[in-house]
């Protein structure tokens, strides 16, 4: 017996002092952990009437302490499985379902522990449950017929009195809750005996000090397998593995099995196994229950940064506001660019090559303004222009021009991975997806403000709005979260986990050039970036509803938002996301849903300042907070990463060549003082992405030539190259090859069919009630269309062969850099496709109809496909090559002399179409 006593003999006494007051200890010991263990609080049978469950009273349905409004559902005859007391299969049978939503009231301030039972009274079921709008279980599978359990324990405190308890995905059934005052593990909170508490203070708690708690306690410098055994809770709740103790069964228990080194891939201690008796004591200690005074659950500490070290990297730094430095040649610089780029390459003792030509130069800046190339009027009204601002005027009017947004809407659809498509295994269309796309087109030809448009991004739905079209108008904007790739094609364990992370890895990407996710699983290997600064921002972007697509088990699309018209819901829909169940996420061990870890706040990373959402401010997901958080002009990384971008599509190369990645894996900056000057200008200019061309395409860095200059330049090019042969330095401009969207579309201007119209209406997708795809059968169509490229229907999984080809963007992933590569599928698509002779013809059929004779076609077919006219071995060599094509086909009879013309022309045609300089901009 426990509390038997034995009295020794009287040669014995001394040591039955000291027993006894060992004893006395362990009586301390036993009456503190009553004082601080935990007490039940509540019980209460939601569909049924008051019952009696573990020695506990539970209130019925007709208690006053809560509200619920679900529907009330009993079915005494299913057989439980597990079968368990009358009281309890009372209860259990007996249920509330259809919301769910429990608020339990006149619940005093305090921390409290909610256990929940749910059952399955027909087919399975997949719900998430939330207490406290904090998500404690992720896509719960309610089981076979007759299942039941008790989850928990999950602990909260008391909100203004109440705790709620609520559900969302599948029909849930809560049978009863369970509430106990203060952290209870669920094990038997009865006193423990004194043998019980002798067997644990002198065998179980010096052993686990000794062996474990090094790496499995709170003070340990880094917990090893997100495992604690310093409490009784967080060793019975275990690690990234599961429980590490079942109480009565030392077979099944991860401790044991560690200890008795059953296990090659577990085997603890690692150094030394531990003796027989010591894994027998723990065998017993299991065995009997494992009894554990250790009440308070102890937690893992949350990591931190050292900020100011880590904010002496060049990118974490404030953004510096440096002066233009003096040059000795101050009459080469007309702009403050060009004295950075100038004092640069003085330090290197070099010196900028000559400026292009005025030809060069409008079909540089009209290609990169607008995609297109200039017409032979816009460029000889340009070399007819003497005015010193001839070049800013060209700028400001392709700055004008509609299909500015549309060339330079299409780079922010690389970075965002846009698509009409949805990306999991099915790839289900998106029809709405289109407002997205023209709002991206929009915003850029509006010169919005980048912090306005990086905010409707992020939140638009939960900023203020004075009309229909500007609520309308920020609604679509969240379509960029929306956008976000989907995965899976099951309804139960559905993966939105990693629709988040695409998220989080995206928006880290294209506005801070952070590989965030990275610490999805743990903390990032490189840069001072914690796995708790991954989920403070996915607690923000769980507490979001995303618009749902559909998938193959589950067809029918939903949660898309409603546009406004008169003030009224609409039957027009948006792909977006509004505020969703609101609350912070716990911390996923090894990025795993189902091994959840500490609860995290919802918070900016700690890099950058840390700052979380207010008690006011928790109450929405905080995704207008992150949005202003990103904006801030102290942010260090926002700006420096927007103008590193424009500065990167404008030379082909960013002042960071790795535009996406700011942090220490990235290369550093070439002008690390340019950098911030050219952030400086952007958020005082107020974050205008058109301020920003004017300044970099007035310079005269932009205007250099990328050939070889004049004569006077051949030294100064032979020594540039071999100080700076990547061109880093900015001696000269750098070729660059038209992109796949350029390419098509001037093709399909100079045959005269480019549709130049914007697109106003969905891709004619079938209906949705027809949708079948499968995992096996995708969706595959391809719409053909002669609109602009930026128009065209962008499948994630179905990519278009011209677009593979060419080196078109990523559709699943942000693209920060295209790929340029020159293959021989390349030149074989442009030698042998159908398209490519198609346009070729067309243009053939242009030159024929608008001129007159040979010499006349030969000048527009130069100034419509180079910008200029021909040089006199050109018109050689175009003569000779129409004459030799003529005399090949010319011995066809069956071909007519007009015939014989346009073939001939076509395949002149083709061949300008394979030249460098059609193909790319100097």
């Amino acid at each position: 017996m426990a509390n038997s006593y034995y009295f020794p003999p009287a040669d014995n006494r001394g040591l039955w002092i000291v027993f006894v007051i060992l004893m006395a200890s362990f009586s301390s010991v036993a009456a503190s952990a009553a004082d601080d263990a935990p007490t039940f609080f509540r019980g209460l049978n939601l569909n049924g009437p008051a019952v009696t469950i573990d020695g506990h009273s539970w209130e019925g349905q007709d208690a006053k302490t809560y509200i619920c409004k679900d529907k009330s559902f009993d079915s005494q005859n299913v057989k439980l499985l597990p079968s368990t007391d009358a009281e309890r299969a009372k209860m259990i049978h007996s249920s509330r379902w259809g919301g769910n939503r429990v608020e339990l009231n006149s619940i005093a301030t305090g921390r409290y522990t909610v256990f929940l039972y749910v059952w399955e009274d027909n087919r399975p079921e997949t719900y998430t449950v939330f207490v406290n709008d904090v998500e404690v279980v992720h896509n719960y599978n309610s089981g076979l017929e007759g299942h039941w359990e008790k989850l928990g324990p999950w602990y909260t405190d008391s909100k203004e009195g109440k705790i709620v308890i609520s559900s969302k995905g599948g029909a849930a059934n809560f049978s009863g809750i369970e509430i106990w005052k203060g952290e209870h593990d669920g094990s038997d909170v009865n006193l423990l005996t004194n043998d019980q508490i002798l067997m644990f203070e002198s065998k179980i708690r010096p052993l686990l000090i000794k062996h474990c708690y090094d790496c499995h306690s709170e003070k340990s410098e880094q917990v090893e397998g997100h495992l604690l055994v310093d409490s009784a809770p967080t060793l019975r709740q275990g690690g990234s593995l599961g429980p590490a103790v079942i109480p009565g069964d030392p077979d099944h228990s991860l401790l044991i099995e560690a200890v008795r080194y059953e296990n090659d891939n577990m085997q603890m201690p690692p150094d030394d196994k531990l003796s027989d008796d010591e894994i027998a004591s723990l065998e017993e200690w299991v065995r009997s229950g494992a009894p554990d005074p250790r009440r308070r659950a102890t937690a893992i500490p949350l990591k931190t940064i050292d900020v100011a070290k880590a904010r002496e990297f060049w990118s974490f730094r404030p953004i510096s506001h440096p002066d233009p430095p003096l040059i000795n040649n101050s009459q080469w610089a007309t702009t403050d660019i060009d004295r950075f780029i100038y004092a640069i390459l003085e330090r290197h003792k070099l010196r900028p090559i000559a400026v292009a030509d005025k030809r060069t130069l409008i079909r540089r800046a009209t290609f990169d303004l607008i995609g297109l190339p200039p017409s032979p009027a816009e460029v000889d009204a340009f070399i007819n222009d003497p005015s010193p601002r001839a070049f800013e005027n060209v700028v400001e009017r392709l700055l004008s021009s509609p299909q500015y947004g549309e060339r330079w809407g299409r780079h922010w659809m690389d970075l965002v991975r846009y698509a009409d498509t949805a990306g999991e295994n099915s790839d289900y269309p998106i029809p709405q997806a289109y407002r997205y796309r023209n709002y991206i087109i929009d915003a850029f030809n509006n010169d919005k403000p980048y912090n306005d448009f990086l905010r409707e991004q992020i939140a638009g739905d939960l900023l203020p709005a004075t009309t229909d079209e500007e609520r309308n108008e920020h609604v679509i904007a969240t379509g960029y979260i929306a956008s976000s790739r989907r995965f899976g094609s099951v309804i139960d364990d559905y993966p939105q986990h990693l629709t988040i992370e695409d998220t989080i890895d995206n928006m880290g990407r294209v506005v801070l050039g952070l590989t965030i996710s990275c610490s999805r699983c743990h903390d990032h290997k490189f840069d001072p970036i914690l796995q708790t600064d991954y989920y403070g921002l996915y607690g923000i972007f769980n507490s979001t509803k995303y618009a749902f697509p559909g998938i193959e088990l589950d067809k029918k699309p939903r949660d898309f938002i409603p546009l406004l018209k008169d003030g009224k819901l609409d039957t027009e829909l948006a792909y977006a996301v509004t505020d969703g169940y609101v609350g912070d996420a716990a911390l996923q061990i090894r990025g795993e849903p189902k091994q959840p870890g500490e609860l995290i706040p919802r918070k900016f990373p700690d890099l950058l300042g840390g700052q979380r959402l207010t008690k006011a401010e928790a109450k929405q997901s905080g995704r207008l907070q992150l949005a202003e958080w990103l904006t801030d002009p102290q942010n260090p990384l926002t700006a420096r990463v927007m103008v590193n971008r424009i500065w990167q599509y404008h030379f082909g190369k960013g002042l960071v060549r790795t535009p996406s990645d700011f942090g220490f894996r990235g290369l550093p900056p070439s002008h690390p003082e340019l950098l911030d000057w050219l952030a400086t200008q952007f958020i005082e200019s107020g974050w205008s992405v058109k301020h920003m061309h004017r300044v970099i395409m007035n310079s005269r860095v932009y205007q250099l030539t990328s050939t070889t200059g004049d004569a006077t330049d051949q030294i100064n090019i032979q020594q540039a190259m071999e100080v700076d042969p990547g061109n880093e330095l900015h001696w000269r401009f750098d070729r660059q090859r038209l992109d796949a969207e350029s390419l098509r579309d001037t093709l399909l201007l100079l045959s005269t069919e480019l549709d130049v119209s914007r697109m106003e209406e969905p891709h004619p997708f079938p209906p949705a009630e027809k949708w079948g795809y499968t995992q096996h059968h995708p969706f595959r169509d391809s719409y053909e269309s002669n609109r602009r490229s930026v128009y065209l229907m962008t499948a994630r999984l179905n990519a278009r062969p011209y677009f593979t080809a060419f080196d078109g963007p990523d559709r699943n992933a942000s693209s920060a850099v295209r790929d340029n590569s020159v293959t021989t599928v390349q030149s074989l698509y442009l030698l042998n496709n159908g398209f490519i002779h198609g346009r070729a013809e067309k243009f053939a059929t242009r030159l024929l109809k608008e001129r007159d004779n040979d010499g006349q076609r030969i000048d527009l077919a130069f100034s419509l496909a180079f910008g200029r006219p021909p040089t006199a071995d050109d018109k050689t060599n175009s003569q000779s090559f129409l004459k030799s094509v003529d005399d090949k086909i010319g011995a066809d009879k069956k071909l007519s002399p007009e015939d014989i013309k346009l073939q001939c022309w076509t395949s002149f045609a083709l061949a300008l179409f394979r030249t460098n300089e059609f193909l790319y901009v100097d």
